[in-house]
């Protein structure tokens, strides 16, 4: 039982709950958490009744606002069963203090959810976030099962029951070298074939150390390798480069702020909204600080992040100390001062570092132009879409201040695209654009949205 509450620590703060661990039961190539199984040997892999109740029990007691968000991830946390579930809403039910309400989430890769499932999460108001690569050819190309298999026609099953019993869903995207050069085509898969309205797109950035003759180790399955940690400053060819990021993001910019805003959120665009206009981001990537996101292993092992689930980053186990005081240890807060205090000139002194705030630390492995280490894997890529959105984020941070839509934005762009039609002859698809940016036409008032 909480019977002192540290002076420092957060009011509230999002923790990541893992029942089954690392456990899942596909084995796609560039998941980095599958091998977190070797931190736990010879283990069940699922969480005990009682540290689930302790857990429930900590974490609402931990938490001094009205609003509290459960949230399980893996691995895949369904395979624990539905009955872990039932009880652990019962529990903290049982648990919530008078006026306090509590939210439940629970990403998935979908595969296993039927119509017991489907029920459940509806009745209990669940926001299910489900992995999705994009069309078949592209989600296949690396999400597979264990055998090999494909996963596609699984997870649209999954995606299926949450439509079918009208369960919150959202779009979890991880960008790769099977989709990064196909913007327009996962986007509009997302909205238009499965009418996603919330979407989320996570770059795959594997890092490996290079041999000595400059090669780099390429895994076919997390089981070839050794524990994945965050060190080397090289990565696989399955990850996204920083220019392709920049330029996937764009693209799905240019048509979103033409017809979906208001209507399709895309998390990236919210948050650089949010920071445009000065507001808390809601995404520690682009925070000036982190450290109140945490991951729970199924032992009660508490970390500072979901990304450093490694033994340097244990805080503790919450069966031998409460979680708010491991959140609120000098060694966490540490964590979190780190992202803003480790930044690179070449970051401080950067125009859009207030949208940015150098990303998360996790990808910071690269050097900047003058040689001083630190700098964001991503950081080119950043630097093009933060420029790129600008003028249209500075335009509905206007109409936020005027107390309008955002939404505003889509006939202005219309109404300016309309204009650049009859103003600028048409050009070649790689002439330069006449209206004197210096891109391509094709990448500018040519571009797919602007027509």
């Amino acid at each position: 039982m909480l019977t002192f509450y540290p002076s420092n620590a957060p009011r509230a703060f999002h923790l990541l709950m893992k029942p089954t661990g690392a456990v899942c039961n596909l084995d796609c190539s560039y998941c980095f958490f599958l091998s977190k199984e070797m931190l736990y040997p010879g283990s069940r892999f699922r969480m005990a009744d009682d540290l689930l109740e302790l857990t429930i029990r900590q974490l609402i007691e931990a938490h001094r606002v009205p609003e509290v968000q459960l949230a399980w991830q893996g691995g895949e946390p369904t395979l624990i069963g539905l009955p872990f579930f039932r009880r652990a809403v019962a529990l903290a039910e049982s648990y919530r203090r008078p006026g306090m309400t509590l939210r439940y989430a629970l990403q998935t890769n979908g595969t296993l959810l039927d119509d017991d499932w489907g029920e459940f999460l509806a009745a209990n108001r669940f926001l299910v976030g489900i992995s999705i690569d994009g069309p078949r050819d592209i989600h296949d190309h690396f999400r597979r099962d264990k055998g090999g298999g494909p996963t596609f026609d699984k997870v649209m099953r999954g995606l299926d029951v949450l439509k079918r019993h009208r369960v919150d869903w959202n779009v979890l995207c991880t960008l790769h070298q099977a989709n990064a050069d196909r913007p327009l085509d996962v986007y509009r898969f997302f909205r238009d074939e499965l009418g996603a309205q919330h979407i989320q797109f996570i770059p795959v950035i594997e890092r490996v150390q290079a041999t000595e003759a400059g090669q780099t180790t390429e895994w076919s399955s997390w089981r070839d390798r050794p524990l994945y940690t965050q060190t080397g400053d090289h990565v696989t060819q399955r990850s996204i480069t920083a220019e392709q990021f920049g330029r996937f993001l764009c693209s799905v910019f240019d048509d979103w702020v033409r017809r979906d805003v208001g209507r399709v959120y895309v998390q990236m665009f919210d948050v650089a909204l949010a920071n445009w206009f000065g507001a808390p981001p809601g995404l520690c990537i682009h925070a000036k600080t982190c450290g109140a996101a945490l991951a729970l292993e199924h032992t009660g092992d508490l970390y500072a992040c979901d990304h450093f689930v490694e033994p340097a980053y244990r805080l503790g186990n919450i069966r031998e100390q409460h979680m708010i005081e491991l959140i609120a240890s000098e060694k966490q807060a540490q964590f979190g001062r780190d992202k803003f205090e480790t930044l690179p000139t070449y970051c401080r002194d950067c125009d859009v570092r207030f949208a940015c705030h150098g990303g998360c630390p996790k990808d910071r492995f690269i050097c900047t132009p003058d040689g001083q280490p630190g700098l964001n894997y991503l950081c080119a890529g950043y630097k093009l879409f933060f420029h790129h959105i600008a003028d249209a984020m500075e335009f509905m941070v206007d109409e936020l201040k005027m107390q309008r839509p955002p939404a505003n934005i889509m006939p202005f762009m219309a109404e300016n695209d309309a204009l650049a039609r009859r103003v600028y002859p048409v050009a070649g698809r790689n002439e330069p654009c006449p209206c004197g940016s210096g891109r391509k036409y094709k990448q500018c008032h040519g571009a797919p949205g602007r027509a």
